[in-house]
């Protein structure tokens, strides 16, 4: 699974400097320090995301509250906005701002598949190139 994170995380940085940003993936994310690091860093000296990635073949993606929790500190000490980057099987990357994700009785997070098609954004609308019009 790691593995397959790591080729996402690849792809959305190559993504990411396609339209001007620069991007790097963080290489202590995961666990490899105690620090908050998002999974993906990219700016282009106006506008900076910290973005967590996520990949599933399933339907729905449950993410711990820590997670979330370090990516908006992390946020809050840099100056960069917080997004859930996710990419469910057979769709393009899918954008998420924590405050907009569903939880759970338990107070972590939950995304399914429909809902982030409904409500999240494309790469092109957090980079502020353009917006789509929401049904």
């Amino acid at each position: 699974m790691a593995k397959k994170g790591s080729a996402e995380e690849r792809d959305l940085v190559h993504k990411l400097w396609e339209k001007n940003f620069a991007a790097m993936r963080a290489p202590a994310s995961g666990g490899a320090t105690k620090r908050p690091l998002p999974d993906v860093l990219a700016g282009n000296g106006k506008i900076y995301l910290a973005i967590e990635v996520k990949t599933t073949t399933k339907d729905k993606i449950y993410i711990d509250s820590p997670q979330i929790d370090a990516l908006i500190e992390f946020c809050d000490i840099f100056g960069a906005f917080p997004f859930l980057g996710i990419k469910f099987k057979y769709t393009k990357w899918l954008f998420l701002s924590p405050e907009k994700i569903d939880r759970t009785r338990n107070n972590n997070y939950k995304i399914e598949k429909y809902v982030a098609l409904e409500t999240g954004l494309e790469l092109d609308e957090i980079i502020g190139i353009d917006k789509q019009v929401k049904f």
